[in-house]
């Protein structure tokens, strides 16, 4: 949508979500509020290199929330009702309770608390085959929160961009069987896209009801609804690596979405949640808001049996989420999501953390059924210093996915494994070298298209992390 129209949020079944039309620069001007007021201050903050060693802490008094792991903050506790600010992953997506927290904290006036975290990579990669390529660039996010009590509950500001606009050449970086979105009319394949220069602005609120049970909802002009993991940026199972999933739109691929709306109510070890949100892909221009209706919605429960394991399933319907070709329909794509994240956390000595998901993907109206995704991927971090990190998946991806001719399915799959070194604490900050190696398999079919059936890959790149506190 171009910068300068106007923006209608439309209906969902009769109902008026937002009108009249707003003008452009009004929705501009309020994510900007919302990404200032999250941002700014937690970015303002100046950390010590290395925090002095702390007093044990005192006994808490009585907490509604005992038996809640709300360890790995340096400030008070910034809990949701019942839920500790470490399950916190993206948009309303939860992380287990024994997640170690990669974050710059501070506290402010008027009892706001702050946190910024992010992630960032000066990468240079390669692939090979005849659909091979090569670049050097930057895949690089950064996220400020800002926390507040409000109406007996808490209120949470979120604001996160990207600069891979500008840091990524062409149509996105080197990733072999990735597939998703378009660029220069076309659909993009064998290359990841860049993001969004505003990948979040979003206000949460949740409080309790009685009984254990607690309200949240959320809202945003971009944000994510409820479907799908743990977008993968935002994974401790991916943090040290630079390269996104090929399945990514069979999973999360949602995380950007301009229009969204979830409500869900949630326990000590449970959470349903529902949106309704715009399902449409972001265009290739990726510094405007892609604004439309949000006639598309998901589902999504969470169970959480014990601190180290989080388990979610979810199903959602996007409306005209995907072109084919430029003339043609926009066609809708139901989707279906299942995962399972482990970790385990040994004080600041080891953390492991553990990913597995399935998703499927059918396009409403189209042949050939749906396609599924099988992703597992692992991190193992010792004394916040040396990363070992790996990666397998397998999709069925149709000859619109890879850009192939006919109207086709094939099993392509890939493996990454990969190593970080990260060095001492410098303001607050952890930088690291790392080098991984990665493999991409096609049936013999697409062997005249990608030139052998395995196809190598690797990368080298430097980094730079928030430095990690594990839960205690």
């Amino acid at each position: 949508m171009a910068a300068t129209g106007t923006v209608s949020m439309g209906t969902i079944t009769g109902v008026t979500l937002l009108t009249p039309d707003i003008e452009v620069q009004y929705v501009r001007a309020i994510v900007a509020i919302l990404f200032t007021l999250s941002a700014w201050p937690a970015l303002a903050q100046t950390p010590p290199a290395d925090p002095p060693a702390q007093p044990a802490p005192q006994e808490p008094a009585a907490d509604p929330h005992a038996g809640h792991n709300m360890a790995g903050h340096d400030m008070a506790h910034m809990n949701h009702g019942s839920s500790p600010a470490d399950r916190e992953g993206s948009g309303t997506a939860w992380l287990p309770d024994a997640t170690p927290m990669y974050a710059i904290h501070g506290e402010g006036r008027s009892g706001w608390s702050y946190m910024t975290h992010g992630n960032a990579f000066l990468q240079y990669l390669y692939e090979s085959g005849d659909r091979g390529s090569d670049q050097t660039g930057s895949v690089n996010w950064i996220m400020g929160t800002a926390d507040h009590g409000l109406g007996g509950g808490r209120l949470r500001l979120s604001g996160m961009v990207s600069f891979e606009n500008w840091s990524i050449g062409g149509c996105g970086y080197p990733d072999l069987l990735a597939s998703g979105e378009t660029c220069d009319g076309n659909a993009i394949h064998d290359r990841q896209h860049p993001h969004d220069l505003f990948m979040e602005a979003a206000a949460m609120w949740d409080r309790p009801l009685g009984g254990g049970v607690n309200l949240q909802l959320y809202a945003a002009p971009v944000g994510e609804p409820a479907l799908g993991p743990v977008a993968f940026m935002h994974r401790t199972s991916a943090i040290s690596n630079p390269i996104a999933p090929i399945s990514h739109h069979w999973f999360d691929s949602t995380h950007i979405t301009y229009g969204v709306v979830t409500s869900g109510l949630y326990g000590n070890k449970w959470k349903l949640e529902a949106s309704a949100f715009n399902g449409r892909e972001p265009d290739e221009e990726r510094t405007d808001f892609d604004f439309d209706k949000m006639d598309s919605w998901s589902g999504r429960l969470w169970y959480l049996p014990t601190k180290g394991l989080a388990f979610q399933v979810s199903g959602g319907r996007l409306k005209d989420a995907e072109q084919h070709e430029p003339d043609e329909p926009r066609i809708d794509v139901e989707r279906w999501t299942a995962s399972a994240t482990y970790h385990y956390t040994l004080e600041q000595k080891i953390v492991w953390a553990t990913t597995l998901g399935w998703g499927r993907n059918k396009e409403v109206g189209e042949d050939g059924g749906p396609t599924d995704a099988y992703l597992i991927e692992t991190n193992l971090t010792f004394a916040d210093r040396d990363s070992i990190f790996a990666r397998l998946e397998t999709v069925r991806k149709s000859s619109h996915d890879l850009n192939v001719e006919g109207d086709g399915r094939y099993q392509v799959g890939k493996i990454q494994v990969g190593y970080n070194r990260y060095f001492a604490n410098w303001a607050g900050l952890k930088p690291g070298i790392g080098v991984a190696g990665s493999a991409g398999l096609v049936p013999q079919s697409l062997v005249p298209v990608y030139g052998e059936r395995w196809n190598p890959g690797g990368a080298v790149y430097l980094t730079l992390r928030p430095a990690g506190r594990s839960p205690e």
